[in-house]
């Protein structure tokens, strides 16, 4: 059996379709039906259970948007940070293998060689390495709560998208900001992601922190370019001037723009699609059900 904590989430719930659709066992719990934040409260249902393997989705993004962390730093600090060691040293206790999302908006641009940060490479968009969002500092944190653990993998994912209409959906998001600003990124098609994560576990791959994003990046300039050549949408797309005028006009805390290396997922078999690939396909699914979805609000994220 699988146990996935924030199983109502936008990620947890991924992963409990994902499970359900192939016939696994799977337990998916929120806090309200299992407060799993208490150590105490976890470790009786896990031990109660005895999960094949846990999944952690749960976390603080701030709704909208990271913005919102800014504000609300004792949740965010709990959740991205307290939270993962509290479940690290349950899952040590019981012996049960388990997974973290975490996040690659630890870091900030390429590297100075040109090359994307692997996973070996020490944040430089955290607490540690500012200036950054407090949203990336905790999740920093994190990862660093979790050095050394064992039966644990951490799974990055960076810009989340696919076809549907989600307001966390990065292709919605461009559809519906009045302005846009270029920026270079890795990004991850969110099934392909979850995909991923269990096949890290079910594959056998050595616990530890992978990559999990769509082989090599994009720029801002060149999604727009797809979203009107696969005719998903003829709209007119503005630019900020530069990253000083998003801030001054759209932000209120710095946003991670970055590159990652893949070359630890694609040598352990469980490498994404090139990202073209990927965007494209989403986009032609998108095109199909009606294009983008108009009954969503989004802020810049």
């Amino acid at each position: 059996m699988y146990v996935i904590l924030g199983s109502t989430g936008y990620l947890g719930s991924y992963f409990l379709d994902h499970l359900s659709r192939k016939g696994e066992t799977c337990r998916g719990i929120s806090r309200r039906e299992v407060d799993y934040t208490d150590r105490g409260t976890l470790l009786s249902f896990l031990r109660e259970h005895r999960p094949r393997f846990l999944i952690n989705a749960a976390g603080y993004t701030g709704k909208p948007n990271v913005d919102a962390c800014e504000s609300e730093k004792e949740e965010c600090l709990f959740g991205n940070a307290v939270l993962p060691g509290r479940i690290r040293s349950v899952c040590e206790e019981l012996g049960i293998s388990w997974g973290h999302v975490s996040s690659g908006c630890i870091y900030s641009g390429r590297k100075s060689n040109g090359e994307g940060w692997s996973e070996e490479d020490e944040p430089n968009f955290s607490f540690r390495s500012g200036p950054c969002s407090f949203y990336s500092g905790t999740k920093a944190l994190g990862e660093e709560v979790l050095k050394g653990a064992s039966n644990c993998y951490i799974w990055r994912l960076r810009i989340p998208f696919n076809e549907e209409g989600s307001p966390r959906n990065y292709l919605q998001k461009l559809l519906h900001y009045s302005n846009l600003l270029e920026a270079e990124n890795s990004i991850s098609h969110i099934d392909e992601y979850v995909e991923s994560c269990l096949a890290s576990f079910t594959n056998e791959c050595e616990p530890g922190i992978y990559n999990l994003t769509n082989l090599g990046s994009i720029t801002t300039s060149q999604v727009v370019k797809w979203i009107q050549e696969e005719g998903v949408s003829d709209q007119k797309f503005n630019f900020f001037k530069n990253e000083e005028e998003f801030m001054n006009k759209a932000a209120i805390t710095p946003r991670s723009n970055c590159v990652l290396d893949t070359a630890k997922s694609e040598q352990n078999g469980i490498a994404m699609r090139p990202v073209e690939e990927a965007v494209r396909d989403s986009l032609r699914k998108m095109r199909k059900r009606g294009g983008f979805s108009t009954n969503i609000q989004l802020k810049i994220d």
